[in-house]
């Protein structure tokens, strides 16, 4: 070695280490214990990915963004840490933002990170490849949004969007990072301090000595309690707080579909078979978690019963909820696993007496109903419809009550609701509170790789044509997914015409017995037609024991749909001509 070459290695030797843009960012997110990335590869941020593979965490890579969207807000629900997309800049982000609209509108935390156009460009609107104010567009639709522009504040930025998704009540947010972010060079050790790791971003927040006591006087002088649980119950995992505070009050319980499972719906005081009843005849009902919207009928009207024949409890970590359908006698503003805490403390030091004649109604007409239901959920019919077909599927996770369920579609998912019983909380996984369609590929993958569990996705026919393409996903993951398709050959029924006469079939329709099980079949998984119940049973359950990404193509009678399966008044006629059936 010359003198000028051993100068020149001690020159390399004593300079000092270097990171950038693109490492910072992955070691926020791990430092932050976020090891999961759901995304859709592309410029600029295939090689973040890349390097985010290659230090260990798992990227899951979709083919759609929304999917992968849909991925990370599932996610987030079901680990109370915000799930993360990743997406390219304009259209890759705009695919990204319908769920992360859904995920705020569902309060999952969620952050959608998209690589973005240079700002000196895109603010001159000089025309940038995929030019667009991307923060401006996501504002509206989340919780927070935020851009970084230098490397040194890759660490605080990642932390506010952790602590805005989580803190208070939990939701989407948007995290720009332009395209030179990522190469931006600093020093390593400087680098490793400007990271932030976030500390407690979701304190126990408790409610007031008299909102408890005003909360405890109603249901003490209540005779016909009720408490309703949403999905918020099932987030705060404050299970065995609530399953004691119910089964000491002896207080008749429903659960909304997401919350399905915090109890199994087959305990003694789910009120899930008598659900019109208790809300008509309910005096005091407490909201857990609940929201008073559509789904249950924005707390007024005929479905409840007399108006001003009830007082309300309701708990909620976020005040504007309270009174915003009806008044709230009782507000409790705090986390639910805090609120139920006290309120549990609250009935053993002063025990409740327990409404044993309302619980005897409330009995009386579950099994009345539930024996009312029986036959229907044992037919065998070929063509199946969706009782008999429900029937089977409600077996099969009877046996299995870890494995997670995902559901949409209209008559599919409106009848599951209702049919399929779970016993096991956070495993029922659903279009929540939108109600929107296309959730299910993505849910399905995420419930997989967060849980390590089999997942059953049961779908209809139009809600599975949003996402279907993610089956080559859950093949190229080999994921434990099997997923029912109930094929009634259109939207509601199959059976729908032209009332014109013409060539072009109804827009409600579909091309008539599809095989969608060839699908799967041709990304390597195991496809399977059923066209009876006792079919579907076997089908599904040795799917779900293989744990073999499977798509089962369920054979429904065409016309055993209904329009907008329960909810049929969102869907209104019109007064002019109502069309054929």
């Amino acid at each position: 070695m010359t003198k000028n070459q051993a100068t020149e290695a001690s020159v390399v030797e004593d300079a000092p280490a270097l990171t950038d843009g693109f490492q910072l960012v992955i070691d926020a997110l791990k430092l932050n214990d976020i090891h999961n990335l759901y995304v859709v590869p592309g410029i600029p941020i295939s090689d973040l990915l890349r390097m985010a593979q290659a230090e260990g965490m798992r990227v899951v890579s979709f083919r759609h963004e929304q999917n992968a969207g849909n991925a990370a807000a599932i996610a987030g629900f079901m680990t109370k840490k915000p799930g993360v997309c990743m997406t390219v800049s304009a259209p890759g982000f705009l695919n990204g933002l319908t769920a992360l609209a859904n995920a705020t509108t569902n309060c999952f935390p969620m952050i959608l990170i998209s690589g973005s156009s240079e700002r000196e460009i895109v603010d001159l609107q000089q025309g940038d490849y995929e030019e667009m104010d991307q923060l401006a567009i996501a504002k509206p639709l989340c919780k927070a949004a935020f851009r970084i522009l230098h490397a040194q504040d890759i660490g605080i930025g990642v932390a506010r969007a952790i602590r805005a998704a989580v803190s208070g009540r939990p939701g989407g947010v948007y995290l720009d990072l332009p395209a030179k972010l990522f190469s931006q060079v600093m020093d390593a050790a400087e680098g490793a301090k400007s990271l932030v790791k976030v500390v407690d971003p979701t304190p126990a927040q408790y409610p007031s000595t008299e909102a408890v006591d005003r909360a405890l006087d109603l249901l003490k002088g209540a005779k016909r309690p009720l408490v309703i649980f949403g999905k918020g119950a099932a987030y705060a995992q404050a299970d065995e707080t609530i399953r004691s505070f119910v089964e000491k009050s002896g207080i008749p319980f429903l659960q909304m579909s997401m919350a399905k499972g915090l109890l199994p719906d087959t305990h003694p005081q789910s009120a899930g078979a008598a659900r019109s009843l208790v809300l008509q005849e309910a005096d005091v009902v407490m909201l857990v978690g609940a929201r008073l919207n559509w789904l249950l009928s924005h707390g007024k009207g005929k479905t409840w019963g007399k108006p001003g024949s009830k007082k309300f409890i309701q708990i909620d970590i976020e005040p504007k909820e309270m009174d915003s359908n009806v008044e709230i006698h009782a507000p409790l503003v705090g986390d639910i696993a805090s609120v139920m805490e006290v309120l549990l403390k609250g009935i053993e030091g002063s025990p409740l007496t327990p409404p044993t004649d309302w619980m005897a109604t409330v009995a009386a007409r579950r099994e009345q109903n539930i024996a009312k239901m029986a036959p229907k959920l044992m037919s065998n019919a070929s063509p199946m419809n969706f009782h008999g077909a429900l029937g089977a599927l409600r077996r099969v996770i009877k046996e299995r009550p870890d494995a997670l369920l995902v559901n949409e579609g209209a008559n599919t998912l409106d009848l599951a609701r209702g049919i399929i019983d779970m016993y096991e909380p956070r495993k029922r996984l659903d279009v929540g509170t939108w109600g929107v369609m296309g959730v299910g590929m993505g849910y399905a993958v995420a419930a997989a790789i967060e849980s390590g569990k089999p997942v059953l996705a049961v779908e209809g026919d139009s809600a599975f044509g949003f996402s279907g393409m993610e089956v080559e996903t859950i093949c190229r993951y080999n994921l434990p997914v099997c997923i029912v398709i109930f094929n009634n050959n259109g939207i509601y029924r199959g059976t729908d015409v032209n009332p014109t006469g013409g060539a072009d079939p109804s827009p409600m329709v579909f091309v008539p017995d599809s095989r969608y099980d060839k699908m799967m079949e041709a990304f390597g998984g195991v496809g399977v037609h059923v066209t009876n119940p006792d079919e579907l049973y076997r089908a599904v359950s040795e799917a779900m024991d293989s744990g073999r990404p499977t798509l089962i193509n369920a054979v429904i009678d065409p016309a055993a749909g209904t329009e907008s399966g329960n909810i049929g008044s969102l869907n209104p006629t019109s007064s002019v001509r109502k069309m054929p059936s």
